[in-house]
């Protein structure tokens, strides 16, 4: 039951035109999880539409298309087996799938590939994207500097495009000296799996190196325990079961447990009497494991998708209003004060009020850019104060952020998404 190799999600972002989707690709085929023959229909495909070298990216477009089928973001993501991990790869076609990506939770990248064309110099969105990856927690970054094929494989130029990317790095809080560059050429194969005979010179890892030198994500098993709920059912002969992820923390046999809110509002008590998972009993459960339970004492009318299992002894709280930092990716119009989209916040979907808007920081550097702006239009990062228009489990990043990050959708479409910074419990 046990996975073999722990699981790594790497999202590769970048500059339109930087080469993404054919690194993605090229990733993917070298590294075995696309075959021959799969490769051969693209290379097809992409010369009967006269884009012949697009067979790369179009592994890339099948795989969305059948993310779009899938039916929970994990399931539908291609699975790439390294030496150390297993690895999800989120490709990030754009400023706004990007965002969407990150925070929506389920697939929350570990470490990031930031692809720049050689010579093409740092793009606007380039500096745009490595801002979001840092406030949105991403860690361990590494750098690919691609096309190297059209500038001859020179070192010099390779060097000069590494001396303008690491201004930008430095700006957004990551270390220019402990960050890795990697010289490749997606398009020829050179450094994405396999080392180059062109590149003599250069001496680091591939691309698939890279990834198993990142270091292995911390499950975050010392949190209290948490587990919001994806569905209920009744078992015959077991009872009640929800089922869901295990955020955070560690669920044991005999554990006591509160599930908020609840039907009644103010949360439910009972015990773990079992876990499974894969259909096997466990005795535990930790951070990560998608689990089926029975509680003693809680029955199918109590609870429902979007509450949240936790540790009786340090529940979450459920909030008055909170602060966060939110990033508007694809509003038709502007956000004022008043504004009452839908949150979705782990499985739980309410309505909330956006109270106030704090301040406008600039997505470049982080910093205030204008205090108390009249309102918010697409492409804004900004602290706003929301308040939920019903109950809301949720908590902040400093104290679990497992819990605290949001997508906010409207209309059918994710408008904006962002991250608790600070949360204000309700007085039960």
């Amino acid at each position: 039951m046990a996975k073999e190799k722990p699981g790594m999600n790497v999202v590769f972002v970048g500059h339109v035109d930087q080469g993404k989707s054919t690194t993605v690709g090229r990733v993917f085929y070298d590294g075995g999880a696309v075959s021959e023959q799969e490769m051969k229909k693209f290379k097809e495909e992409a010369e009967k539409h006269g884009k012949a070298g697009f067979e790369f990216a179009y592994v890339m477009d099948n795989l969305k298309e059948e993310r779009e089928r899938g039916v929970t973001i994990n399931l539908s993501y291609k699975k790439l087996v390294t030496k150390n991990f297993e690895v999800t790869i989120i490709d990030a076609p754009g400023h706004k799938d990007f965002v969407k990506n990150m925070i929506t939770g389920a697939s929350q990248a570990d470490a990031a590939f930031l692809v720049v064309g050689c010579e093409d110099s740092v793009q606007p969105q380039t500096k745009e994207h490595i801002w979001l990856l840092r406030t949105m927690g991403v860690k361990h970054l590494a750098v690919l500097i691609n096309k190297m094929d059209v500038v001859e494989y020179s070192e010099e130029k390779f060097n000069k495009t590494i001396a303008e990317v690491k201004d930008v790095i430095k700006q957004a809080g990551y270390s220019p000296d402990t960050t890795p560059f990697i010289a490749a050429s997606a398009l020829m194969g050179d450094n994405i799996a396999n080392k180059s005979e062109k590149m003599a010179w250069y001496k680091g890892p591939t691309v698939l190196e890279q990834i198993d030198k990142f270091p292995a994500p911390e499950k975050p098993t010392g949190l209290p325990m948490r587990m919001p709920i994806q569905d209920v059912y009744d078992i015959t002969g077991i009872g009640t079961v929800p089922v869901g992820k295990i955020e955070t923390g560690i669920m044991k046999i005999g554990q006591k447990v509160i599930v908020l809110p609840g039907r009644s509002g103010t949360g439910i008590e009972g015990e773990v009497r079992s876990i499974e998972a894969h259909h096997e009993q466990l005795t535990e459960g930790e951070a990560g494991d998608n689990v089926g339970i029975n509680i003693r004492g809680v029955g199918k009318k109590d609870m429902a998708r979007g509450d949240v299992i936790c540790d009786a002894a340090k529940p979450a709280p459920l909030v008055e209003e909170f602060e966060a930092q939110v990033a508007v990716i694809n509003h038709p119009t502007v956000i004022a004060k008043g504004y009452t989209p839908v949150f979705h916040v782990h499985t739980a979907q309410v309505p909330c009020q956006f109270v106030e808007l704090i301040a406008k920081l600039d997505p470049a550097s982080g910093q205030v850019s204008e205090e108390h702006p009249d309102f918010l239009k697409n492409g804004d990062v900004a602290i706003v104060k929301i308040k939920p228009i019903g109950n809301l489990v949720m908590e902040s990043a400093t104290d679990n952020p497992n819990m605290a990050r949001f997508a906010i959708r409207d209309a059918g479409v994710t408008v904006a998404a962002g991250v608790a910074k600070s949360v204000t419990p309700k007085k039960l």
